[in-house]
Order: structure tokens, then sequence, then C-alpha cells
């Protein structure tokens, strides 16, 4: 409706539904009685809350309203308040103005004579319960003991009873008069007379004649007689109507406070889907049905059988012979009332001085010795209105933001006495956020970003008065009362699962009409049974088909009918004959029915209540500690089963256990097996008692009764053998956890309905869960647990009296030396089970030693493995301390972590709630992420709650700026989905139309605020920029117009069909990540977007401008620019065209590539190719798309795609390098790579605690231990950072050769192949060129001389042939392996058939294949082979590779003519000296008698005198070391004169005392061959000049020969 002012303007909406003018006149005609109670009763509170100045914390009594005992010329003063807003006369149509509000009520004491207030005939005849306060009962007179002021309880009843299928419709007796049998007409008041009880009998509602009028201006001529069934159906219509305009819900402020009383109808309750608001109009006041049978002559008062539906609001206690169902508001939830006052008294201690400050979104600050540097200055231009022309300063980094402005002014302002720099702040140019006054400029994430890219830093100077002020709270924000029913539309929740009133009212009209019919009935009693059972059978149904035993057992009464299976005790047919028998089965059955509407609304949460067995309060309490009794309960039965378990399985059993914490208190116990049972519905009956053998005082405070439904299934036709039985595996089919000790840690009492949830992997012990009621058919199990005449309640033990306090210096030595060093440990991961058994036991003694844990390690507590309330409580504290910019780096982890909360009210929820208030950047993304909670089924109830209490908590602005939020996303959304559904022809129509819709959105609302952040308010779309992407999802690329001028469109993507969830969490940890390298001093210029969830299945993500796939810039140079090295280097050139940008942009690169390089490793992010991997023009590299994440590699079939660590190509080498050949840079970009990865190391237990946290959030590829284990083992935690360093860079080299990541250049070669010949492919792999007969000269004669024993590169032996050519004059040596004379074969036996071909020696043997005798043996079988081959066929003797492997090599003409060529002393050929210089990178250092030295880099080798690069290796000896057993080597880099090795090297059991004599010999050689290996440069190092109680690093000289120090 529309607050339309006038007369009846806003009834058009409703008379569109065929309601009458009249009945509409009718109906606000009562809602105006409502809302003057209603505001009486406000007024009265308040009065008495000022005369209590110390209220109790939560108030179970209901308020006290004596209207009608007033005299009546004090009613006169009650002005009525038109509208149907429901009970706050603020949000009536046509509120009144303070002059006009409702006098003061302390004048006029006695009965003044004056008009009636109330118009005769005018209002619908609503009639009145007036409740007696002293014993909760009903009250139809004062009585003789009574007074005019003694306390009455008022509140609406149900109308009045429709008339009677009688003609004569039954009358109550009057007053004082149990049993009168006058009849006369009715009068004006509905009460109920409190009549002692017949024992077995049900007593009614009796409608009392009231011809006189009450005493004390008593209500008796208040209300005059009415047409009550038109009133009724006009009542009716109004609440059917379902539309309820939502300026309505925006404006609902009316709070639990006010809505305790009794004249509270709408308020919602927790946990139903579609609620109403406080300010709704009231729910039909439901028909009261009187017995047929009232005024017979047999007819007694508990004859009168009736069950009618009112809206009376909840009551401490049950009416004693009502059988009604009252509207209640959500308080009528202990927990959920005791929340709501947290609420109160978390709002009222926020101290604030200005509210308009509550509006700002200030800028994020995260201050880091990076930027806070003095040496660091910026360059920031400030913007002003009153100027013309901006200012540019030069500020120093440290400087504030104050500062600035100050500076600012004095250009602006003439004089500078009046004025406050604190009146005035900073806006970025572009963003509706603001610099901090009192932090350094420096500190700000904004000017760190600009910074970064190299952005100028633009700056607005404005007034405070002149910042928009649409988000800030107000006073009346804060003083409203706390309400969990506010914007339910913003929500989303799911279908209302829950029956209302109306609904259940009509189910028994029918119910009495049947049950009438049967008491009335003189014969043909099964027929008129079965349509009671039917009716019975209706009302279960509607109850979450739930057959409690005791409607069994009275349906069992009844004799058989075609609706309900025999019962299995046959009763007389004769016994029902007699109408006092029927009477007392229907009085069972109806009783048994109420039972059930209670239990069905004490579990469901409906909106109503019955009120005749409300909820006992126990006044005794006794502690669980002195209750040594078991733990015991009854199994009764599992209800609304699928019919098809019928069919499926035949034996059915419960498994119950007992857990804390995920751990299991003692062995499960499981029920015997039964099969389904049939009586109103299938059923598994077990009613079996389950004892467990735990007494309660052992029960921890937060145990969890975690039962599993397993069954047999049914066997295939044909297997019904024992055996078959026998290998049956029983199949879970359902879960559910409850805590055994509620909010208030009372034992859990009464009987329980459980809603299961499906059988999942998961175990259910592993967390807390709600009972499956979301779901409309989840089976319902139902457990009794034993009732007691006391309340057993869980009490804490005094921490001095059960812990105490020894000093930590008693222990022994050794235990004091092995708790420090457990608790030393920086996380809780790595606690072995022996360390927590050792501090359990020694944990008196551990008080004052155990030190304050940090907010990484505390956050580790707040995952479900540790339940305890004061654990959790503890960690709560300890993460207090975070700032605004850390907790929203690990707010969805907090908000994951409510998850494991045991009740609604902790201190993790105060602690988000309280942060939330006082940051609007915080409240922001704690609404989105609660809001994507809400699609977790499990905890969706919770979420709910928490949402509505942000809500409550922020002003009326901000829940506007969410609502204008929630309708742009679901307008995105529902664009995005119909271009994702269309052909790809049609889409941009689509797109266009969809565009003009979110046009109208900024048209009708102005501006709004993206879910990206806050900082991002826009003003309309820019259809021309807009369009979409061509992949699956096909995304939408919006562009968004800047509400500031000064600022650039907001270019975002939408997509629709993606779970963005996972996204987030992995641009999360790699900010994350980002921070930890900046406070280490180390910037790695990674690129951070936005990225958010707005729902399952669709978000928004920020979009980097100037930035380009892998995949287009490598497109430039061709189909292949792929397998290119060249082109993201010209991209980079082209967009850096002068020398020193291009250098900055390969920094740039370097950085960023290292980052990407291990942040992409530890998170296991896979699918990687050129199109989700980015470049911005100013070199920066960035992911993109993470949809798989810790190692979920994506498939081809058996085979991995992902097959390198991570993605580093030859192209990004080249950028690098600044060639295709390893340079210095390149030592660089490994040294930033293992840097980075040794400081994401010292964090393991962050990110583990992070990632743990997530494990419950519906990620699939997070979602148990073994994706932790991923990033466990990819960190490697337990290595040392040089073991680390060696491992990472073994990553690189084998990410850069990885033939995975070139497979499309694999496939390209193979397809280039089939256009060659053969002959091209055989060629010798250890030949450089091919040689012929007509190059070489023809081959005479050959013979292998002997063989010789080799070390390099493998030891072995090789063979020693002398060749002879015709014309020549000399014989030419050669040196060939076995393996080569075996190439050799091989390819020729591609060429020729094996009969030209002389036999070759067998190449495997027994016994050592290296040794001497083998080698002897294999020279005589070759030197016969090679004679055979030059003497055989012309054709095979005279081909290329015959000749080719027959011409020397360089390594075979540096021996020529050396047939004794001496052998070096260390086995190899003589070894030539190259050019030597260059130098190389060592890290020495000396710990528990080991000498560590790590060879890290050498830069700077010389070329080989063949003007190639050399081979280099490292090779070190110890000296003095005559027998060469120190020597120790690197591996071989190829082709490189700047080699990366990060190779340790360790020497064991070196006594500090020796190291002092000896000297390190380290020599850079080059494997050229077998023979010669080419000294590249050597240095001599003294360990007695260098200080090796510290580690040392640095570059040493390479020479000929010289001595180097650091």
């Amino acid at each position: 409706m529309s607050s339309t002012q006038g007369s009846g303007d806003h009834w058009k909406s409703l008379e569109s539904v065929g309601i009458s003018r009249k009945e509409l006149a009718m109906a606000e005609a009562l809602q105006m009685e409502y809302d003057a109670l209603s505001q009486l009763r406000h007024d009265k509170e308040e009065s008495r809350a000022k005369q209590n100045t110390d209220p109790c914390l939560i108030s179970w009594d209901e308020p006290v309203l004596d209207f009608y005992s007033k005299p009546a010329g004090r009613r006169k003063d009650l002005k009525l308040l038109r509208g149907l807003s429901g009970s706050d006369p603020t949000l009536n149509y046509n509120s009144l103005s303070p002059q006009e509000g409702l006098p003061n009520h302390s004048t006029s004491q006695g009965s003044q004579p004056g008009p009636d207030p109330w118009p005769k005939g005018s209002l619908a005849g609503d009639y009145l319960y007036i409740f007696d306060g002293s014993d909760g009962g009903l009250s139809l007179s004062p009585g003789p003991g009574d007074t005019d002021d003694s306390f009455k309880k008022l509140s609406p009843p149900p109308l009045p009873p429709r008339v009677s299928i009688w003609d004569t419709p039954p009358l109550p007796p009057r007053k004082g008069s149990p049993s009168s049998s006058k009849i006369s007409q009715p009068n004006d008041i509905n009460t109920f007379s409190l009549v002692e009880q017949p024992p077995g009998k049900l007593l009614g509602h009796r409608l009392l004649e009231e011809e006189e009028e009450l005493g004390g201006g008593g209500p008796g001529r208040l209300l005059g007689s009415m047409d009550y069934d038109g009133i009724n159906d006009a009542i009716t219509r109004l609440n059917l109507k379902s539309t309820y305009d939502a300026e309505m819900l925006r404006d609902a402020t009316r709070g639990w406070k006010e809505g305790r009383g009794l004249l509270n109808f709408g308020k919602d309750t927790p946990g139903k889907p579609v609620a109403r608001s406080k300010t709704m109009p009231p729910q039909v006041p439901p028909r009261t049905y009187t017995s047929r049978y009232a005024n017979r002559k047999n007819g007694t008062p508990g004859k009168n059988l009736q069950i009618s539906a009112a809206p009376v609001g909840s009551r401490p206690h049950a009416v004693a012979n009502g059988h009604e169902l009252f509207e209640v508001s959500e308080e009528r939830d202990e927990e959920v009332a005791a929340f709501c006052h947290m609420l109160d008294i978390l709002r009222s201690g926020s101290d604030i001085q200005d509210y308009s400050l509550t509006g700002y979104v200030w800028s994020t600050v995260t201050p880091s010795p990076e930027h806070l540097g003095d040496e660091v200055n910026l360059k920031v231009t400030v913007l002003c209105d009153s100027l013309r022309e901006p200012l540019t300063f030069t500020c120093n980094c440290s400087s504030t933001v104050d500062l600035l402005i100050y500076q600012t002014l004095c250009y602006t302002h003439d004089e500078l006495r009046g004025v406050d720099v604190g009146d005035f702040v900073l806006k970025p140019c572009g963003l509706e956020e603001f610099l901090q006054n009192k932090h350094a400029l420096g500190s700000h994430e904004y000017i760190q970003y600009c910074r970064k890219f190299d952005i100028d830093i633009r700056l607005q100077l404005m007034e405070q008065k002149a910042v928009r002020g649409d988000l800030a709270r107000t006073v009346n924000d804060d003083q409203s009362p706390s309400t969990l029913n506010y914007l339910i539309h913003l929500q989303e929740r799911p279908v209302k699962q829950t029956i209302s009133r109306q609904a259940l009212s009509l189910l028994f009209d029918t119910y009495h009409n049947e049950v009438d019919a049967f008491l009335l009935a003189d014969g043909d009693f099964p027929l008129k049974a079965d349509r009671v059972v039917q009716s019975v059978k209706a009302i279960c149904n509607a109850l979450a088909a739930v057959e409690t035993p005791e409607i069994t057992n009275a349906l069992n009464q009844l004799p058989p009918c075609p609706s309900r299976m025999k019962p299995k005790i046959q009763k007389d047919p004769t016994v029902l004959a007699v109408r006092e028998n029927r009477e007392k089965v229907v009085e069972a059955l109806t009783a048994a029915i109420l039972d059930l509407v209670e239990l069905y609304c004490n579990t469901f949460n409906a909106d109503f209540q019955t009120a005749v067995h409300g909820s006992r309060k126990h006044d005794l309490v006794q502690e669980a500690c002195h209750f040594s009794g078991p733990l015991a309960f009854t199994v009764y039965a599992t209800h609304r089963i699928p019919i098809i378990w019928a069919t499926s399985y035949e034996e059915f059993y419960l498994s119950c256990s007992l857990s804390h914490g995920g751990k299991e208190l003692c062995s499960p116990l499981q029920t015997r097996r039964v099969h389904f049972s049939k009586y109103l519905f299938h059923l598994i009956i077990w009613d079996q008692q389950i004892c467990f053998p735990v007494q309660v005082n052992r029960l921890p405070r937060e145990t969890l009764l975690c039962a599993t439904l397993y069954a047999l299934p049914i066997p295939p036709p044909g297997s019904s053998s024992e055996s078959n039985k026998q290998r049956r595996v029983p199949e879970a089919l359902g879960w559910v956890t409850a805590p055994l000790f509620n909010f208030r840690q009372v034992l859990t009492c009464g009987r329980k309905l459980l809603g299961l949830w499906p059988a999942t992997q998961e175990s259910p012990s592993t967390r807390w869960s709600a009972p499956n009621f979301h779901q409309p058919d989840s089976v319902i199990l139902q457990i009794d647990f034993p009732t007691s005449a006391f309340d057993i309640k869980f009490t804490s033990p005094a921490g001095d009296k059960f812990s105490p306090r020894y000093e930590f210096g008693s222990l022994r030595e050794e235990d004091q030396h092995m708790l420090k060093s457990i608790m030393q440990k920086e996380s809780l991961y790595w606690l072995t089970d022996a360390d927590k058994k050792s501090l359990w036991e020694k944990r008196y003694y551990c008080h004052l030693e155990w030190t304050h844990m940090n907010h990484q390690d505390a956050l580790g507590l707040l995952h479900a493995t540790f339940p305890d309330q004061e654990v959790r409580r503890m960690a709560v504290q300890w993460i207090g301390s975070l700032s605004d910019a850390e907790l929203l780096d690990y707010l969805p982890q907090l908000v994951q972590a409510l998850k494991y909360e045991c009740y609604l009210d902790s201190p993790l929820v105060r602690f988000l709630l309280k942060r939330a208030v006082s940051d609007l950047r915080v409240t922001h993304y704690f609404f989105w992420l609660l809001k994507d909670g809400l699609k977790d089924s499990q905890f969706s109830i919770r979420y709910q709650y928490l949402l509505a209490a942000l809500l409550c908590c922020c002003g009326k602005g901000l829940r506007e700026e969410f609502n204008r939020q929630c309708w742009l996303v679901s307008t995105l959304a529902k664009l995005a989905q119909q271009v994702r559904e269309a052909a790809p022809s049609a889409r941009p129509g689509i797109l266009r139309t969809g565009l003009e819709e979110v046009g109208q959105f900024f048209a009708l609302h102005g501006s709004c605020r993206l879910p990206l952040s806050p900082s991002l308010l826009v003003k309309g779309i820019v259809p021309r920029d807009c369009s979409y992407f061509n992949s699956n999802a096909v995304p939408l690329k919006l562009s968004f117009q800047n509400v500031d001028p000064l600022g650039e469109n907001i270019r975002v993507i939408f997509k629709c069909g993606d779970d963005l969830r996972q996204d987030m969490l992995t641009l999360q940890m790699i900010r994350i990540m980002s921070k930890i390298w900046v406070q280490e001093g180390l910037d790695m210029r990674m690129v951070l977007f936005r990225c958010f969830s707005t729902g399952r299945g669709r978000g928004m993500v920020e979009m980097i401008p100037n930035s380009e796939t892998l995949r287009k810039i490598q497109v430039e140079h061709g189909v292949t620019g792929s397998f290119k090295d060249r082109p993201l280097a010209d991209w980079l050139q082209k967009h850096n065209p002068g020398e020193d940008e291009y250098e900055k942009a390969v920094e740039n690169f370097i950085y960023s590539c290292a980052g990407c390089c291990v942040a992409t490793y530890v998170l296991g992010i896979c699918d990687r190719h050129n199109d989700n991997i980015m470049l911005k023009t100013t070199g920066h590299m960035f992911h993109i798309d993470f949809g798989r994440f810790l190692g979920h590699a994506q498939m081809f079939g058996n085979i991995k795609r992902d097959r390198a660590p991570f993605v580093f190509t030859s192209d990004m080498a080249y950028v690098i390098n600044g060639g295709d050949k390893p340079s210095s840079r390149f030592h660089d970009f490994v040294d930033l790579c293992c840097q980075a990865y040794n400081l994401i190391r010292k964090h393991t237990h962050l990110f583990l605690n992070l990632l743990g946290l997530m494990l419950s959030c519906g990620i699939p590829e997070l979602s148990d231990l073994e994706d932790l284990k991923y990033v466990y083992d990819a960190l490697r935690p337990q290595d040392t950072e040089a073991n680390a360093t060696t491992y990472f860079t073994r990553l690189i080299e084998s990410s850069l050769g990885s033939v995975a990541t070139k497979l499309n250049f694999f496939i390209h070669n193979l397809a280039q192949m089939k256009f060659t010949g053969s002959d091209d492919r055989l060629t010798l792999s250890f030949a450089p060129r091919t040689h012929t007969l007509k190059s070489s000269g023809r081959i005479t004669d050959v013979f292998l001389c002997r063989h010789e024993k080799i070390f390099h590169p493998n030891k072995g032996y090789i063979y020693v042939v002398k060749v002879m050519r015709e014309n020549a004059h000399e014989a030419t040596y050669i040196q060939r392996t076995f393996e080569e004379f075996q190439e050799l074969h091989n390819k020729l036996r591609l060429l020729f058939p094996s009969s030209l071909l002389p036999s070759f020696p067998s190449r495997f043997v027994i016994g050592r294949s290296r040794g001497e005798a083998v080698a002897e043996r294999r020279r005589e079988e070759l030197n016969g082979y090679i004679w055979h081959l030059i003497h055989t066929a012309p054709e095979v003797a005279e081909c290329d590779l015959v000749y080719t492997f027959f011409h020397p090599l360089s390594r075979d003409e540096k021996t020529a003519g050396t047939s004794l060529a001496p052998k070096s002393s260390d086995g190899t050929w003589a070894r030539p000296v190259g050019k030597v210089g260059g130098e190389v990178k060592l890290s020495i250092s000396y710990k528990n008698n080991k000498l560590f030295i790590m060879v890290m880099h050498i830069r700077g080798l010389q070329l080989l005198q063949d003007g190639n690069d050399p081979d280099p290796y490292v090779k070190i000896y110890l000296l003095p070391d005559p027998q060469k057993t120190t020597k120790k080597k690197t591996k071989v880099a190829r082709k490189t004169c700047n080699p990366t090795y990060n190779e340790m090297l360790v020497y064991d059991g070196i006594p500090k005392g020796d190291l002092q004599q000896r000297e390190l010999q380290l020599s850079v050689l080059s494997e050229q061959g077998f023979w010669e290996n080419v000294l590249l440069g050597e240095v001599h190092i003294r360990l007695r000049e260098l200080d090796l109680a510290q580690e040392k690093t640095g570059w040493f000289a390479l020479g000929s020969r010289s001595h180097e120090t650091l």
C-alpha cells in the first residue's frame, strides 16, 4: 500500500480483490481500536520504565493493560489513529502532529461524564479476553475479592462463533451459572468462565450473556451488535491479500520491547521463510466453534469440545481450559528474545558524538615500512570548489592527511583563525570514500594503489557538511528497539514450510464438524469414525505428517475403517454405542491433537501457539554436576518417510552417538532393526530406550547428540539366500545433530522432533547444524527425553577451585625445556599427540608461561574442533585487536566460523556486530557475506537471524541502500540469464532491452553502490560501452556512470551461472600473501582486483584497465605466436617505447611474475592457459578465473592438463633475461621467488587456519582435510629455508622446461613431421653435423685399440678407435662409448634389413655392467663388429651414418695422435683451461658441527674458445684433502654464462676447531664432453677468516687461483 493521504485512497488496491468498501470500513475501524490500545500500552510501558531504575535482563511477563478498568471519563481521552499499519502510531497513513498526540493519562482520576469514544455500530465486534494476572487464567467479572484496579490482561480474541448448523444457536450460561438453559441474545463481551473441570472431561468455551452493564464502566456496553460473519469474511480476505507495500516493510521500527505485549499480532517468528512485519494488519480473527450438543439435555461444560484460532499475544502461562491458536511474536522463542535484548545493550553501548560521521566510508589503512619511509615522496593533486586550478603538492609518505588539508586551506582561506581542519576531509576522485585525517598518507590503500600503477594521486577537498549523509545513522535509529523483523524481502528466504494459523483453523473446523457428527450419531459408527480419522489425518498431515503415539492410541479406540488399517486391539463395537464412551475417545483424541499442535509450534516456530499446554517454566534447578544418572532417552519413530523407502529397504535402525568437537565421547549405540509400519502414514517405529554409559555430570556443555538412520536394501529377486543377506551393506539415509544443553545451559527434556539431513560423505559429528526443517519433505525423527520437576543446568566450575596454579620453576629442568619448546611452536597444527598430553599433564604449571596468542593462531580456535565456549571466548578476545583492514581480510572466515557456534548469541557474534556498527565498509561486506550464507540450507536459519540483527543495528539509510543494491543485482542477474540462454544472434537485442530496464532502475533510485565496494557509487549505465563475452557463461561486460564527475566510468563483469566463491577465496589468499610480503618489505607488485559473490551462481568482478590476455598478445605474431619467445617483450616495448619506461615495465613484470608463480603454486591453481593470464601495459602480470585450485587439475581423459608446477614459459623468461640467453636478471627473479616462498612458509599456520575455517562453505574443491594437506605439502613447513630455496629453484626449472605447458607446440611439430623424409630423422645425437664418404674420404680400415676408464659425466669405459682413410698419411683416433655404438646399430636397422648388418654384442650382462672384464670382452666384440661393418655391402658401409660415426669430433681432434695420453689425477683426461672470469654467489653457515655451503648463482662467465656458451657446474673441495674425499658437485647448467643452482652442499662432522684449519676450494668447470672439462674459474676461501656464527652471503670473484673472503 502507499501512504496516500485522504479518505480511503489506500484501499483501492484491496478493492481489486473483491472487498467492498463497507467491509473495508469495518476492518479499518477495527484497526483503529488496535492502534489506540497499542499506543496506550506503549505510554504505560514508558512510564513504568522511568520508575524502574534496575530492569531485569529479560522480562518474561506480559505488560498489563487495564484500559477497560478505567472510568468512562478517562476513556474519552483516547484518540483513535486511522490506518492499517499495525500497533505503531508513527507508521499510520495519517500520522498525528505532536499537538494531536495522546494526552497525559495522569490527569482526571475519577469517573467523568462524557460522550462514549466508541461509536455504536461503527466498529467490528472485536471481542476481548480478560485475563486475571494473578493466576494467568480467565476472569469472567470482578469477583467478590476483586477490585477495580486488579491486574487484568487484555488481548483481542477470535470473532464470535458462526451460526451453528441448527436454527437455534447454542448459548452459554449466565455469569456465575455454569449450566444455565436460558436463551437470550448474545451481548458484546466474549469471555471464558473458569469452571471446575470434571475429571476426564474437556472444558469448552462458553459464550456469556451480559444483559446488564458491567460495573465500573466495564466493557459491557462498549461494542454494539454487529454482523460477525460479514466482518469475519472481510478480515479473512484482507489477510489473504499477500501484497504489502515495500515502504511499510522498510519503515518498520517497532521492536521486541513494544511487541511483547498482548496486542502484538503480526510479529514474525524466526525461521519462517515468509513473514509479516509488525506493522502489518493482524491475521484473521478466526471463527470460534461451540459444540452442537452444548444445550442438549445431557450436555455439560465438559462436553464442549472446541479448538479455535485467535490473534492473542504470547503469555507466560497457558490458559487452563482454552483450546485456541494464538498468534505470537518472535519473542516466544526465549533464545531470540535474549538475542534481541543483547542487541539493545550492544547498540546502547556505542558512544557517538557526531552521527554524521557514521555515514562515511573511510579509506582502508594498512601501515607498512614500505609505504611509510621518510625518503618516499608523493606528488598529490588537490581539487577544491573554491579554486579554479588544482593544487599540486609534494608530500612525504609519512605526512598525515590533516597536514595536507591544512596546507590546502592556506590557499583557500585568507584567515585560518576560525577554521577547524577537522571540519574538512579529502576524498579520492572517483571514489566515494575519505582519507582518515589522523593517519599517514602512505598508509592508505588508495595511495598505495596509485603508487603501484603510477597513477596520479587526485584528491578533492570537501567540508564535512557537504558530504552525502544518506548512509548515516540517526539518534532515532539507535534508540529504536531491537527486532529481527526488518526488511524480510532482502533475505530471500526459502518458501515457507509452516502451516498458517488460518489454514489450521479450517482443518479444526472440519474436525469439529466430524466429531460432532460422530458424537450425535445413533448408528453407522464405522462410517462416522472413518470421517473423523480422515479429518485427523488431514490435521496430522498439515503438522509435518507426524503421528504421535497418543494419537495412535486414541485412534485405536475407534472401530476399524477404510482410512486406517485395523488396530491391533479390537474393541467391542457395542462400547461406542454408549455416548459417554464416544466422548471419552474424542476427549483423548482432542488432547492428543492439541499436544501435537504444541509440539509443532515449538519445533517449527510457527506464528501461533495453543493456549492449553504451554511450555512450563521450572522454578527448581539442579546443577548437572550433581546429577550422576546416565544419559537416556527414548527413540520413538521416524515420520514422513518417503514411500520409495518401503519398496527399497526392509530393515531400518538408528545409530546414536555423543560427540564433542568432532570426537566421540563413547561408542555409538544402535536401535533394533525394524520394518516400516503403516498407520495414518508410513512410520518406522522403534519405541526403544537408548542409555549411554556416560553420566550426565560428565558431559561437556557443548555435547552433540548425533543420530544417523541406516537401512538394509532389499536384495534383488533371486538372491534371497542367507549369504547374500549377510553381505548387504547398510546404507546411511539421513543424519541430524542436536545439542544436549540449550542456550541457558539447561539439559534437553521432553519430546523433540528433529529433521534429518540427507546422508552425505561428511560425518555428522564434525559440526553442529540445525535440524532439517528447510526441506518440506525431510524425514522427521521423534525422540522423547525424560522430563522432571526441575531443570538440570550445566554450571561452569570456578577456575581457582578446579585449576590451581603452581610455579613453573618447580618442574624439573628437562620438563621445563620440553614445555617451553612446545609452547614456542608457531601453530596448533604442529602439536603432536605427545605434546598435547604433556601440556595437559602439566597444565597447572603453564598459567604464567603461556603467552598471549596472536590473532593468526587464535583464528584456529574458532574451528569446529574447538566448541568449548570459554576457548572460543578467549579466541575472540585475542582477535579483538584486529584493525579494520585485517578484519576485512579475515571476514569470510569469521562469517563461516559462526556456523560452529553452539548458540545464536556468542562472543563472536557480538564482536562482528560491534565492529560492523562502527565501520561502514565492514557492514557492507558483512551484509553480503551473510546474505550469501542464507543459501546454506543447514545454517540458513542462523544467518537469517544474524542478517536481521545486522539490519537492525545499521540505520534506515543503509537499509535502503542495501535494498537498492539487492534490486540492482536481481535486475542484472535476470538480464545475464536472459542473454546466456538466448541464441547468439538474439543476444545483442536482449542486452539492449535489458540495459533499458537497468537505466529505469537508476531513473527511479538515482544512485546505488556496487556490491564490489561501498566506495563505488554509480548513477547510471553506459549502454554503448556494455557487451558480453563469448565464453560458456556469457558474462556481461558493464560500464556504470560514476556519480563523481571527477572519476572515470566503473567497468565490471557480471557473471551468472558461475560460482564465484572460489574466486573470492583465491583472491583473498593472494591479497593476504601480498600484504605479508609488503609487511616484510618485499612488494611483489601484485594486481589485486575485487570479486564478490552476490548469490549462488552470480556475482561481480572488477575489470582491470589497460590489460590484455596473453592469448591476444601472442596471436599478434600469428597462430603459432604462443610458441615464440618475443611476443610479450614486443608488446611491452610497444606500450613502453622509452628506455626507462620499458625497464620499469620489465621490473614490474619480474616482481609480479615471481609473485604469481609462488601464489599459484601454493594454492594449487590449475587450468592455467594463456586466456586466463593477463598483462598490464605497465608490465604487471596477473591471473584470472580460478575455477580449479588446491591441485584439482583439469583432466583430459586420465591425463592431467596441468603437469607443470606453475606457468612459467620461455616467452616470460625472454622478458626477464632481455633475450633468449640467461642473464643476471634471471638470478633476481629466482631470488625473488625463493624469498617470497619462504616468507609465505613462515605463515603456513595462518593459511591452514583460514582455509580450514572454509571447509564448510560448500566449495567442492575445499571440502576435507586432504585439500588442506595439499597446501601443507606445497609450503613444506618442516624444511629449512635453504632446502626450501633449493626446492623452489627446481620447480622453476621444471616449469620452464615443461613439455606439458607447450603441448600445443608439440602437436604443431607432429603435424609438420609428416611432410619430411625419414633420413632427416636418422642422425646421431652426439654428432653436431652429418658427414659423407665424399666429404671425409673413404675408410680403409678401423681398429679398436683399447678402452679407458672415465668418471664424467658417469663412471664407465670409453673405447679408442683407430681410423685409416685413403690418401691419409696418419691415422685418426676417436673415442666412443658402448651406448654410442649401440645407437649407430639401432639407426642402421631402421634403414637396412638385419641380413645386411653384422650382429651386435648384447648389452645385457650378469653382474656389474661397468666392470673391467665386461669392458675387455666388449672391446673384442665391438672390434669384430666394426670390421665387418666396414667390409659389408657398399650401401651399408658407405652410408652417411657410418661415416658420421667415424668422423672425428671436437673431443677427438684435441687428443689426435696421443694414443698414450696421460690421465688427470682424478681419472679424467687433462683439463684445459679456458678464459676465466665472473663471480659466484655463496651462502656459508656453520651449525651443529655441520658446514653448509649454498651455491646460489654465477654471473659473468666467459664464452668457450669456439664461441659457444659453456655448460658450467661447480666442484668444491675442503682442503687439505690428499685423498680427495671431500669432493662435492652441483648439477650441470646447460648453455649459459649466468647459471642458477641454489644447491646446498653439506659437510657433516666438522668440529669447530678443525674448521679454522680448513680452506674451501671452489672450481667452476664447463662440461664439454668426456675428456675436456674446461676450467672457467676458481676461488679459495680461508674459513678462519669468516665469522660463521651467522650466515654469510656474498659474491666471490673467479680467477685462475685466488684467495677470497666475504
